[in-house]
Order: C-alpha cells, then structure tokens, then sequence
C-alpha cells in the first residue's frame, strides 16, 4: 500500500497485526506498507493481547477479523475507548457461533473472542450506532467457512463507508451482493487477491483547510482527490457550497473559494466526521446553522455534541444543543482557552476559529497524532 497516513491509528493497527503474527513492512516514514501471511492460517497467532489505544477502527475491525482465527484474543484500550459500545458487533459475531463478549459485561470494551473459524449464517444487526461494525464484519466474511447473508436493521450511520467497504472488497476480489433494504450477501470459501494499492488523499482532513478557506474568504487547493473518490466526507464542499463558497474540479484536486457565509439547515450523518469542521464555519455565517442527524458522535473520541457544544460557548458562540444534533447563531466571538478532551477533530476544528479570532489557545494540541500529526504545521503554511 502506498501513501499511507503517518498517524497513531496507523502505527496501532500496525502493532496489533504484528502481534497476530501478520508480517507488517513499514518504511520509516509509513509511506508504504507491505502485509504477508506466510504461515498458511488466516489469523497466524493462536492468542494475543491487542492494545488498540482509542483507535475506534482498530477495535473494530481486529474483532471481527480474529473471528477467523483458531485461538482467544483479548482487546483492550484506552479509559475512553472502554466507555465506547460494541456489542452490536459481538451479538452478531455471536449469531454465527462465535464466542464473543466484553470481559466487564458492560457492553464496551475489553473484548475477548475465542474463536474456531468464522462459520457462516444469517445475521441480523444495528447499523445506528457506527458504521464500522458492519465494515468488520464484511471484510471477514468472504474469508467465512460458510456464506454469510447480513440484514441491517433501521438506519445506517455514516453510509458512504458502507460503499467505501464493498468496493475495496471487491478491488480485492472478493464478492459482496448489496441490496437496497439493508441486506449484504457475502460467499464463504473466497480469498482475498494480494495487490497494490495507492491510498488517495483524506478527504476528512482536506475539510479542514477548505474550511479555512470558507471562514477567511480565501482560496485552498487540495491535490490528489478525485470527483469519483470512494470517500463520502468530499461532500463537504457541497455543504460549504450551499453557504456561499465555490468549489471547482481539476485534474488532480479540488479547490474552494470563500466567501460571504450564510447559515442552513443540514442532515450530516453520511458525513458527521465533518460536523465539527463545519460548525467551526457556523461561527462565521450570517443566521443559524442547524446540523442534524448525528446522535451516534457522541460515541466518538469523546461526546462530540456536548463537547463542541460547550467549547463554542466558551468563545461566545450561541448553541443549542439537541439530542441528535445542535443549532449554531452567530455571535460577537472572543478569544479563549479551549478543551480538546484529547479528541483530534476537536482540536482541528476549534483551531481553524483562531484564523478569525485572536486570542484562541487550544489544549493539548499533540492529540492531532492520531491522524494527522502534521496539522499544525500545515495550518501555518497557509496564506490566506
């Protein structure tokens, strides 16, 4: 794999997969990435204790992929990423034999999975809660000793990864039949087919300097995105777009022009990574800003709603916060020191209000680590 990010998130998944015994090959600036399974099994180790940190992708995927293993694995974390559900996913590993549970039986993490191969079976499963259960158990069952059908019932949250999911398993060459009710059919007895790969540009960092661009009234460009990527947060810019900005397609990239900001009424739950990005725009418009739909961030690093909600405050910033979203109006705003309860997106969004407000200092600002340790220095590139 090329142009991986240079992230913790990276550098955790790296770990968990070495200590089940995966031969992981890394330069040293994780710009490529090598996997190989030389041992013949699925999951190579019998047993390993997974330190996934507050990696919600790692946690997620690594249980369901050790359902194929032969063996009892143990996954733990960080003192937030225990407080993080996951027995959506565990009761639907459960339906198809496998013995999972999470060893304090609060319905969080640490997990423990003592498995004997990922038989297959019908699965009925919550999609509400995030989007990645679903993906880890996708991923794992072309690998199943049986087929597996999945039924999702109500809404999925975040579905633009869902698509993300069955179009790399496919590049991959596994089968996956999708339908329009919630309902995936995955053949069992299939292998993945090694290959390259080269990993576009992250389009949820990229919504931060297009931000940037909106609250400042300037010009970013953002190379190596394509109008077709397979990443739903590139429709961040449709949103900027409704509030006033400009975005325009090249070749290799998109760019946002600026420009007088008005507020609007938004559904962002394809795109709630992108929430607080865009509600550091609020701040800016001329009227309210109403984002609704996403319930599930309060389950992320932190509780994203009441967190941003009562950091925006802090500035001077009106926000009502409902159970499923917030209502941002506009006010006269002022410097402050602003908490980023150790969640990255939290201190890349409240950053961008220093580009218009003197006086903001964000707390613990080295928490951007977890994907995107260069932000910062990025920030201060730019010439708006």
């Amino acid at each position: 794999m090329l142009n991986v990010l240079r992230s913790e998130d990276t550098d955790v998944m790296i770990a968990c997969l070495q200590a089940l015994g995966f031969a992981v090959h890394a330069d040293g600036s994780k710009v490529t990435v090598g996997i190989s399974n030389v041992g013949g099994e699925i999951i190579p180790a019998r047993t390993a204790d997974l330190f996934v940190a507050n990696s919600g992708t790692t946690m997620r995927f690594l249980t369901a992929m050790v359902s194929l293993g032969h063996g009892r694995y143990r996954l733990d974390g960080t003192a937030r990423m225990r407080e993080r559900p996951i027995d959506d996913l565990l009761n639907a590993q459960q339906q198809l034999g496998v013995t999972a549970y999470c060893e304090l039986r609060n319905g969080c993490p640490p997990v423990i999975v003592e498995a004997s191969g990922l038989a297959g079976g019908n699965v009925v499963m919550k999609g509400d809660v995030s989007s990645q259960f679903l993906s880890g158990l996708l991923m794992a069952a072309p690998l199943a000793q049986g087929d597996i059908t999945i039924q999702v019932e109500g809404p999925i949250v975040s579905e633009p990864y869902i698509a993300m999911t069955t179009a790399m398993m496919q590049r991959y060459g596994a089968r996956v039949e999708t339908g329009s009710t919630g309902r995936f059919a995955v053949p069992g007895r299939q292998t993945y087919q090694a290959r390259s790969y080269h990993i576009e540009s992250d389009a949820s960092a990229a919504s931060y300097f297009f931000a940037a661009a909106a609250i400042t009234r300037g010009t970013v460009t953002v190379l190596g995105l394509s109008r077709d990527s397979l990443q739903g947060d590139i429709h961040f810019a449709d949103v900027l777009e409704r509030m006033g900005c400009q975005a325009t397609w090249s070749a290799d990239g998109m760019t946002v022009r600026g420009a007088a900001l008005r507020g609007i009424d938004v559904d962002m739950n394809a795109i709630s990574d992108t929430v607080m990005t865009l509600a550091a725009v609020a701040c800016f418009a001329v009227g309210p800003t109403t984002i609704r739909n996403i319930a599930h961030i309060r389950h992320k690093e932190t509780d994203r709603l009441a967190a941003l909600a009562t950091q925006l405050r802090r500035v001077g910033a009106e926000v009502e916060e409902l159970t499923d979203g917030m209502i941002i109006r506009p006010a006269p705003l002022h410097g402050a020191t602003l908490e980023t309860y150790n969640d990255h997106r939290m201190a890349m969004s409240l950053a961008l209000l220093g580009l218009r407000v003197p006086g903001i200092r964000i707390v613990n600002p080295t928490c951007v680590a977890k994907t995107y340790p260069d932000f910062f220095a990025d920030l201060d590139k730019l010439k708006m």
